[in-house]
C-alpha cells in the first residue's frame, strides 16, 4: 500500500516512515510543504496519504487546504489528517463530497501503533475515521451546542459512531444490547434533525453534513 506523508517536522515524518514499513507500508514520499505534497500526489497516486494540518510558511491550515485540492484533483483520493490541531472551519470540507476514504487524528490521543495502522488502512478502504474530540469540536463550532439536548449514553454512542464504529461494536464497547444502540442512534439523528440511517461511512458524513449548513 503505498503512502504519501505531508509533514514538516523531520523527526515525526522519519518515524512514521520506519513504523509505517515495518507495519507492510509502503512510504513513497515525504512533502514538508503543500507544492510538494501536490507533486507528490500526482507522481505517485499513493492508496493513502497522512497530511499534518499545518505546514509551511505561515503553519496555520496549509496542509488541510492542500488535501482538499488534492480530492479535488484527484476525488476519492484518501485522506487521513493527523494533527495536534482540530481545523474546524475545514474538517467538514474536506468530507463534503462523500468520496474516499477520510479520517482526522490527534496526535497526542493517538496511544497506540495498532489503532492508528488500522485507521490508516479503513481509511484506504473507503472508511471515515474520526477522533471523538474532532467531531466534538466540530459540534460546538456554530455558536450553539446541538449535542445539549443528547443524554451521556447517546453522547458515547454518537463519539463511537464518529470512529466508524458499527452497531455490533459500540454494543460491545458500552455493554449493552444491539437493539439499545439502533435506539441510541436514531434517537442521536432524531435530535440532531438527521434521517437514520445505519452506513457508518455516511453516519459521520451526515453529522458533518448537518454541521456545515448551519
Amino acid at each position: 500500500m503505498r503512502v504519501v506523508i505531508a509533514e514538516d517536522n523531520v523527526l515525526l515524518s522519519n518515524g512514521l516512515e520506519l513504523l509505517l514499513t515495518a507495519k507492510g507500508f509502503h512510504v513513497a514520499a515525504i512533502a514538508q510543504d503543500a507544492p510538494g505534497f501536490a507533486a507528490a500526489v500526482a507522481e505517485h497516486r499513493p492508496d493513502v496519504t497522512i497530511v499534518d494540518v499545518r505546514l509551511p510558511p505561515t503553519f496555520r491550515d496549509e496542509g488541510i487546504h492542500a488535501a482538499i485540492r488534492a480530492r479535488r484533483l484527484h476525488p476519492g483520493l484518501p485522506v487521513l489528517v493527523l494533527s495536534q490541531y482540530v481545523e474546524k472551519q475545514y474538517a467538514g470540507e474536506l468530507v463534503s463530497d462523500g468520496r474516499g476514504g477520510v479520517g482526522y487524528l490527534l496526535k497526542d490521543r493517538v496511544s497506540r501503533v495498532s489503532e492508528f495502522t488500522d485507521a490508516l488502512r479503513r481509511v484506504a478502504a473507503g472508511d471515515t475515521v474520526m477522533d471523538p474530540e474532532v467531531i466534538g469540536q466540530l459540534l460546538t463550532h456554530h455558536g450553539h451546542d446541538p449535542i445539549a439536548a443528547l443524554t451521556p449514553r447517546e453522547r458515547e454512542v454518537l463519539a463511537l459512531m464518529a470512529e466508524g464504529k458499527d452497531n455490533a461494536t459500540i454494543s460491545a464497547r458500552l455493554v449493552i444490547t444491539e437493539n439499545a444502540v439502533h435506539k441510541h442512534i436514531g434517537n442521536v439523528f432524531a435530535k440532531l434533525g438527521l434521517s437514520p440511517t445505519d452506513s457508518g461511512h455516511r453516519r459521520v458524513l451526515a453529522v458533518l453534513t448537518y454541521l456545515s449548513r448551519h
